[in-house]
Order: structure tokens, then C-alpha cells, then sequence
């Protein structure tokens, strides 16, 4: 579970880590929205290098970004098998057993799927990699004034997504040490059936339970000991203000977009 990165912000000094938290979201918005117009291996190529451009100026380590999919990685493996064995394709099949049809068009789908999702979880990570919560919930604050005149709570709507985004490594640091004191007790976790070790998670789960209350609650009495009454009458510490780094970010996620869009529009099939 220290493996898991998404949630962490790493500190450094670097061309990402002082960009404008919104350029950052919106940045991470058309990035996303590059991925899934990409049709075809040149444009998620486009879209990797965009990444890695983007890894080498934020000076956080690579391993730390790739080590984000592990918390997804089951799931990759399941979208994966499920198209290898249920997409159909136009010829005839690579394998055929049963009711089971493995298709040449099958297997590069699902090749395109994985790498789809992993460009997708690794720029999801370097957005919380690169942020602090604060600068988070500035940036969203902001980008979603629009709907504070429709007198909508946006101000806590952004706390509570960058408290959630915060304490996710916390509670994954709590869930291993909740296990590390069960398996002291001779609880075992990592042998029998599935059905078995699902309801040996069971203990784990009531005193996380209670963890995440009682944190809940310190940061509630926290927050009400500063003074904290949202948004009223709030004032910033800190003005967001685009620079020429967000024009540089800017045209980078422009040339993504058109790169994709190029490659989508004179390379169609899925090749």
C-alpha cells in the first residue's frame, strides 16, 4: 500500500510544481479528453510523450508516477481478459474453444485499452503529485465560480475534494497498520479461497471504520478552533495569477490536441 501514490504530493522546486493550480486541472482536462479521442497507437504515442515532457519539468520521479497504476492494476488486467475473450472481430478467429472466440482484433484492442488507462491513472497522478490540497482547492474553487452565482456551495465542495484526495494515502498508512496488527494476532490474509480472504478483511474494516471518524472529527474541532466558517467573508492568502509557464502549458496541450486530432483524422483504424 506505500506503493500507492495517487493522493501524495511530492515537493520540488520544478516548472509544474509553480504553474497556476487551474492551468493544472485544465490541463488535466483536455489531457484526458486527448486520450479518449486518440483512435489509434499514434495518438496515445502523442499523448505519452506529452507525459513524459511533462514528468521531466515536474522533476518527480518516474517510478513514483508508474507506481500509481498498481492500485489499478487488477482492474487493467480484468478490462483486458474480458475484451481478449468477448470482442469480435471481422475474420476468423485466432482461437476457438466452446463458446470462446479469441479475434487478432480482439488482442489489439485490449493491448489499446491498457495503454489507454494507464496514460490515464499516471496524468491523474501528476496532478496531486505536483498540487497541494490548498492550491487544489483554490484552483477548483475558482474554475467553478460560475456556479457560485447560481448560490451553490462550491468553496465546500472543493474542500471536501481535496480532503478526500488528502487522506487517501493516510488511510491506506492506517489500513497497513490495522493489518500488520492483525497478522501479529495469526490472521492470515494471503492464503485460502477468495470467498475466505474477503471475509478475512472483514476485522480490518470496523477499527478503519472508526479511524476515519475519529480523524473526521479532530479535523472537524480543528477547523472550528481556527475559526473556519467557509466561504463567507473569506479572504486569499495567496492570488492565483496566470504566468508564461501557464501559456508554455498551454501550448503544450494545444499541440496534444492537434497532434491526436491529426493522427485520428489520416490514421482511423485501430492500428
Amino acid at each position: 500500500m506505500k506503493d500507492v501514490t495517487f493522493g501524495q504530493y511530492y515537493p520540488a522546486e520544478s516548472f509544474v510544481h509553480k504553474c497556476d493550480p487551474r492551468m493544472k486541472i485544465i490541463f488535466l482536462i483536455a489531457y484526458i479528453v486527448a486520450i479518449f479521442v486518440a483512435t489509434n497507437f499514434y495518438g496515445l504515442a502523442v499523448c505519452f510523450l506529452g507525459l513524459v515532457v511533462t514528468v521531466v519539468f515536474s522533476k518527480v520521479p518516474f517510478k513514483s508516477v508508474l507506481r500509481s497504476v498498481k492500485g489499478v492494476l487488477f482492474l487493467l488486467v480484468f478490462t483486458a481478459v474480458l475484451n481478449v475473450f468477448f470482442y469480435k472481430g471481422s475474420g476468423d478467429p485466432l482461437l476457438h474453444w466452446k463458446f470462446i472466440n479469441i479475434y487478432k482484433e480482439g488482442i489489439y484492442y485490449s493491448i489499446f485499452l491498457i495503454c489507454r488507462l494507464f496514460l490515464l491513472v499516471m496524468g491523474s497522478s501528476i496532478l496531486t503529485l505536483t498540487t497541494t490540497p490548498v492550491s487544489l482547492t483554490d484552483g477548483l474553487e475558482s474554475l467553478l465560480y460560475v456556479f457560485k452565482l447560481m448560490r451553490l456551495p462550491i468553496h465546500e465542495l472543493a474542500l471536501i475534494m481535496s480532503i478526500a484526495l488528502r487522506f487517501i494515502p493516510t488511510l491506506m498508512d492506517e489500513t497497513e497498520r490495522i493489518m500488520n496488527a492483525q497478522k501479529a494476532r495469526g490472521a492470515d490474509f494471503e492464503s485460502g479461497s477468495l470467498v475466505k480472504r474477503a471475509k478475512a478483511l472483514i476485522p480490518i474494516l470496523i477499527p478503519l471504520l472508526i479511524s476515519s471518524f475519529r480523524r473526521a472529527e479532530e479535523l472537524g474541532d480543528a477547523m472550528d478552533a481556527r475559526c473556519y466558517s467557509g466561504s463567507k467573508e473569506r479572504t486569499k492568502y495567496k492570488k492565483l495569477t496566470f504566468t508564461w509557464r501557464d501559456a508554455v502549458c498551454l501550448l503544450l496541450i494545444a499541440l496534444i490536441l492537434t497532434g491526436v486530432i491529426l493522427f485520428k483524422v489520416f490514421f482511423a483504424a485501430l492500428v
